[in-house]
């Protein structure tokens, strides 16, 4: 019979070592908090009598910005370092990828990087859409296949009749645009030698850096992503407090745990964090391992962006009224704390909203919600508002971006306000966010409040400077206070409906990944070595020499050198670009794929690695003025990364090598021309004396006498990819 584990006497996290905040961060955090109650104090001073509602209703905004600074600093002060232990060996998984109207090639590139992780495991393919072309998927890929005949509980239903159907004792589960990597069990599944723990989370990462909710400067390496503080920072602290929650992808559960608290939670359209209550309620325990493992596809669009997040606002407000989060005795009361804080934000978009609105109503109507002395103000305000800021980057240790996340708040804004009615709603449909990348067309309906934040602000700057000049409805000073804070509304609003626009504008249906690769293709009786330079499983960028000859419509066949291997491939000239500073055309190629085996091994390189963000050097993290992430914290919760390599990657090949199958091998190097040395990542091992390397230039190819300096170590996540130090001879 199963025994229900024992609560543990403490809250926090045993034997797992913590990255603290630190001294001078604490000094940032309770200088903020006194600034602000400070602030707070003088405000009760400042109402306007004429105004009672106005005044208080913004002054109740400014104290729900404090409680929810308050169970932020709460959630991050300690975050866990986790290493994950090795799993042993006999233990039985099951791999569940639900789906129900994803495209079949999504659904196929999951499947086949989770039939590909190490470890034994059995694949299953849950298809609540019951369609026939799915089941001829799994029978092609040799998984298991399990369907119903009703959509009961949506997600939820699904996943509770595959854990009726299956007996492993433990459960990864993936959704379908997730795609594994091979190391996601092994570096995950040794943490269940520990009994208590339930189940084990990894972030939710997603490789197309032209979504929605990223934002990307190439030039230093730096990306922005709407979760990444989540991620990298609030979940390692959720982790100290037992509280981590289970985010419906990218985890695995132990099959006993479900078993005792009945199974994944239904009667909520956000069955994850409904889940994760009940664990926790019955005193297993989480873990939050923070290393990137699995890589999926982020909204591409402001439409699903809001529509995703009022799905998880409205099964937050379900979850809250069904759960009794607050005064629930068996949850901590650090848990309690931790959902608060996770379902509260939600609250966010009523408050962001008051803050848009007021400075419209002061210019156009002369009512001030504060009366007081400028010099006055200025002495209360000006700290609180710049400690604020500070506090805020300071704790998100570099993830923060104040300007990014008051760009996102303004998007969240309305669809917050809307997820929260769910309080009061009766019972919601689950809906599966949409995984297109191209525009649909849905934009202009989703960006009407944003156009009437912009124009209203836009409106109330000039029309409020009138009134004053000829009515006098304020003094100088609330005039240009108001004026500025409608500015900056305005330059928020613009900011966004601009990008917005643009993300809409999108058209390409598969994401380009930006890795430099080797192909050689043959055409008129003869072979060419041509540099791809971006690539996915639908087609490629290819630059060839002019005297090919390939014009939109040819075809021709080749190989394309993989780190497993060379691939071969058939493809159709799509477009041609004419490169005048170049020996060579720049050809929009799409593939011809005949074998599916081909295919799938490409999409298990491009989809099952994050080699891209290696490449480049790109980064979540930035730096606050008390400095970014300690080494050791970076190196956890970051994106792994190689020495930078600047910006001159280029494909390259090698002749000569001995032993090796294939006359040359290929790989991706980064000279520098000063000093006539660089770095390369070889698809194959280098031979220790002197060897030929052609090298991509704007003349075609140039081949140099080169020898390895020296051999790095590289990440166990690339698989058969090799890091040299080259110099020149």
């Amino acid at each position: 019979m199963f025994k229900k584990p024992t609560r543990s006497s403490s809250s926090t996290s045993e034997k797992v070592p913590v990255e603290a905040l630190g001294l001078p961060r604490q000094l940032v955090v309770w200088t903020t908090i006194g600034v602000t109650l400070w602030y707070m104090w003088w405000r009760t001073g400042t109402f306007n009598p004429e105004y009672p509602i106005f005044s208080r209703v913004l002054y109740g905004a400014e104290w729900f910005g404090f409680f929810t600074l308050m169970l932020h600093y709460f959630m991050v002060s300690k975050l866990t370092i986790r290493e994950a232990p090795l799993p042993e060996p006999g233990l039985t998984v099951d791999v569940f990828i639900p789906t129900y109207n994803e495209p079949e090639e999504i659904v196929r590139r999951t499947l086949v990087n989770a039939i590909g992780m190490e470890y034994p495991h059995t694949t299953y393919l849950l298809d609540d859409g019951n369609r026939p072309e799915m089941r001829q998927l799994a029978i092609d890929l040799g998984c298991e296949y399990i369907a119903r005949d009703n959509n009961e509980h949506a997600k939820a239903g699904n996943l509770n009749n595959a854990v009726a159907n299956s007996i492993g004792e433990l459960i990864a589960i993936f959704d379908a645009d997730h795609a594994p990597k091979s190391t996601f069990l092994i570096r995950t599944l040794g943490y269940f030698l520990d009994p208590k723990v339930a189940f084990v989370q990894t972030p939710q990462d997603f490789y197309n850096l032209d979504s929605y909710q990223h934002r990307v400067r190439p030039k230093t390496g730096k990306v922005w992503s709407e979760q990444s503080l989540f991620f990298r920072v609030i979940q390692r602290g959720k982790d100290y407090w037992n509280a981590a929650f289970f985010c419906g992808s990218c985890a695995i559960i132990r099959r006993s745990a479900l078993e005792a608290i009945g199974g994944i939670a239904t009667g909520t359209i956000t069955e994850d964090i409904h889940t994760s209550i009940r664990i926790h309620k019955y005193g297993y325990k989480s873990v939050y391992h923070s290393e990137s493992l699995a890589l999926g596809i982020a909204p591409s669009q402001i439409e699903p962006f809001l529509k995703q997040r009022i799905r998880w606002g409205q099964g937050a407000m379900q979850v809250w009224r069904k759960e009794g989060v607050i005064f629930n005795w068996r949850l901590t009361l650090a848990q309690k704390l931790n959902y608060v804080a996770s379902m509260s934000i939600y609250f966010d978009g009523w408050q962001k909203a008051i803050f848009y609105i007021t400075p419209v109503v002061v210019l156009l109507t002369g009512m001030m919600p504060l009366v007081t002395e400028t010099k006055d103000f200025l002495i209360h305000f000006v700290p609180f508002f710049l400690m604020s800021i500070w506090c805020f980057e300071e704790l998100g240790r570099g993830y923060g971006e104040m300007m990014f996340v008051e760009q996102y708040n303004m998007a969240r804004t309305f669809a917050f306000c809307y997820a929260t009615l769910a309080l009061f709603m009766g019972k919601l449909k689950f809906r599966v966010t949409n995984k297109k990348l191209a525009g649909n067309g849905g934009a202009i309906w989703f960006l009407l409040p944003h156009y009437a934040i912009f124009f209203s602000n836009l409106i109330a700057i000039p029309v409020g400077f009138y009134l004053y000049k000829t009515t006098g409805h304020l003094s100088y000073f609330s005039l240009l206070a108001n004026m500025v804070w409608s500015a900056l509304n305005l330059f928020l609003a613009g900011g966004l409906l601009v990008f917005s626009l643009g993300r809409a504008l999108y058209k390409r249906n598969n994401y380009r990944f930006a890795i430099p690769l080797v192909a050689r293709i043959t055409t008129m009786g003869r072979e060419y070595f041509a540099p791809v330079d971006d690539l996915s499983s639908a087609g490629m960028y290819l630059r060839a020499q002019r005297e090919l000859q390939l014009r939109a419509g040819s075809s021709f066949e080749g190989v394309i050198f993989l780190p497993d291997g060379p691939l071969s491939f058939e493809a159709t000239v799509r477009a041609l670009h004419d490169d005048s500073g170049s020996s060579t055309d720049g050809l929009g190629c799409e593939f011809i794929w005949n074998d599916k085996v081909a295919r799938d091994r490409l999409e298990r390189f491009l989809y099952g690695s994050d080699l891209e963000w290696h490449l480049h050097s790109l980064t979540e993290m930035n730096f606050t003025l008390l400095g970014g992430a300690s080494e050791k914290e970076h190196k956890i919760i970051s994106l792994p990364t190689w020495e930078k390599y600047g910006q001159n990657l280029t494909p390259a090949v090698v002749n000569s090598i001995e032993g090796a199958n294939d006359a040359v091998t290929a790989g991706i190097v980064s000279m520098d021309p000063k000093t006539r040395t660089g770095t390369m990542i070889s698809f194959k091992p280098l031979p220790e004396n002197a060897f030929d390397t052609m090298l991509l230039t704007n003349n075609g190819w140039k081949t140099m006498r080169t020898r390895v300096a020296n051999q790095n170590k590289t990440d166990r996540s690339l698989p058969n990819m090799y890091l040299y130090q080259l110099e020149s001879i």
